[in-house]
């Protein structure tokens, strides 16, 4: 345990022989202290995996983590791309779970469990008296052991009750595939893993590949992941030779990497769609891309986690995963936005990544560094008034959705007709929102897409359901609009 302190500090603090030894005894002679005298018995364990080592890399950067014997397992397997589960796509609504779409041969549809079924307990908890965030806790709790649930199905009097077992199930990065507009396609990519810019490639063709007449790639709410992935996705669209970005930092050699000099990229029209949680290796692809003037960058300013991750395994089967250098785009510009000095005063670098504001794209055009990659075309999501937040917070147009089909028969031809708003109106009245007067009428639009959503989200699937919703959505309306589509 204290060879493994002291490994830590010197790497964090690069301390001398001698500082290094004079810093380890007091830690021993103050763990000696702790372990004699405190009222109550000490864990050694706890003192150093969850006080002492987490102390010495917080004031790093907030990235630099160390990772126990079971949670250094646990990334490993996310790093496989592959968690337990029941294959269930589920509506998160306050006090209510409903089922939106089981996927084929996962142990939610072995058992049974089908689109419009809403969960009532999970475990003996009873799901009416959760908030959000204990719902959240309490799925992903779920998953990791076989999990009793009691469901009600739709036009059902009584609650079935199921036991589910979880299985380990792929998590595909590329999640979302299909056309938004005459030769024009869409590709979400969820994350970066090994297979990412395979898998982008094998959606691209499925769409026409080189013949399509522009391409939206999708990397809102994409954490990044795997830096080759990054590579290989710019690769898909840049020129053999160009740099893709470049790391730097106080113990590492500067190393620029470039597309591979066999790459055949795509020429169409492209458009990425970033927001404030695309972070890492999605800013690494938008950088690039944005630097070389490939594509149009729409969305808001990305998280700005620019940081490169070493991942160190320790004795005892822990792990660390520290931050060794920075990324940098072709530019010049670090990903890194400015962290607080009063937090992290132990790593000057990462604290001031960039000492240049401006920096400018191969057409001489003007960027800004320092702080994510901020897009070329602002459009955030569509703004909340209170007529939304009320029917969005109360589930109640999904539970329309629900009820509407276990009386009607929808077709992929099928559109939200004024008698169908007329009918979501009095059911909305009867479960106590009743807007100022007016109101329905200026959301019109809203409802209409709204109500199809959730309705193709049951009857369809949830990409379907998608693929409505984003009819509204105003940075693919944006995208559209430069690519001509």
């Amino acid at each position: 345990m204290f060879r493994l302190l002291s490994l830590l500090l010197a790497a964090a603090l690069a301390l001398s022989a001698d500082d290094l030894d004079s810093q380890i005894k007091r830690v021993i002679d103050a763990f000696a202290i702790v372990d004699r005298n405190a009222a109550d018995p000490v864990s050694t364990e706890k003192i150093f995996y969850q006080g002492a080592i987490p102390g010495l890399l917080r004031k790093l950067d907030p990235h630099s983590t160390f990772f126990d014997p079971g949670q250094f397992d646990q990334l490993r397997k996310m790093e496989a791309s592959t968690q337990k589960g029941f294959g269930t796509v589920v509506s998160l609504l306050p006090g209510r779970v409903i089922v939106l779409q089981t996927l084929p041969g996962t142990p939610s549809a072995k058992a049974g469990l089908a689109a419009g079924d809403e969960i009532l307990g999970i475990n003996g908890y009873i799901i009416n008296r959760l908030d959000l965030d204990q719902l959240t806790e309490l799925l992903g709790e779920s998953r990791q052991r076989p999990a009793q649930l009691d469901v009600r199905r739709p036009g059902a009097g009584g609650i079935t009750r199921m036991v589910l077992t979880p299985e380990d199930m792929e998590t595909p990065s590329v999640d979302r595939s299909f056309f938004v507009g005459p030769g024009v396609g869409y590709i979400r990519a969820a994350s970066f893993d090994e297979r990412t810019g395979k898998d982008i490639r094998r959606a691209i063709e499925s769409l026409g590949g080189e013949h399509l007449a522009g391409l939206v790639l999708d990397l809102r709410n994409n954490p990044g992941g795997v830096v080759t992935a990054a590579l290989e996705t710019a690769a898909l669209f840049l020129k053999p030779g160009q740099q893709v970005f470049t790391i730097r930092g106080r113990g590492v050699p500067e190393k620029a990497e470039n597309v591979p000099e066999n790459a055949s990229p795509y020429d169409f029209k492209l458009v990425l769609l970033v927001n404030e949680k695309s972070a890492s290796a999605s800013e690494i692809v938008s950088g690039a891309l944005q630097d070389h003037d490939r594509g149009a960058i729409v969305g808001e300013v990305s998280y700005g986690k620019g940081l490169v991750q070493s991942v160190f395994p320790l004795s005892e089967n822990a792990g660390l995963a520290l931050t060794t250098a920075l990324y940098y785009t072709p530019s010049g510009r670090s990903i890194q936005k400015p962290l607080d000095t009063s937090q992290f005063e132990l790593a000057a670098a990462t604290v001031h990544p960039n000492q240049n504001k401006e920096f400018h794209t191969d057409q001489g055009r003007t960027v800004t560094g320092g702080g994510g990659i901020h897009p070329d075309y602002l459009a955030g999501p569509a703004p909340l008034n209170r007529l939304r937040m009320v029917l969005d917070a109360s589930g109640a147009i999904t539970s329309f959705a629900t009820d509407y089909l276990q009386r009607n028969k929808i077709d992929a031809d099928f559109e939200v007709t004024p008698a169908i708003l007329d009918e979501f109106e009095a059911y909305a009245g009867a479960h106590g929102i009743q807007p100022r007067i007016g109101e329905w009428a200026t959301e019109a639009d809203f409802l209409r897409n709204r109500i199809k959503t959730e309705l193709f989200n049951q009857a369809f699937g949830v990409e379907r359901g998608d693929q409505v919703e984003l009819q509204r959505d105003p940075a693919l309306l944006k995208a559209l609009e430069l690519l001509g589509g």
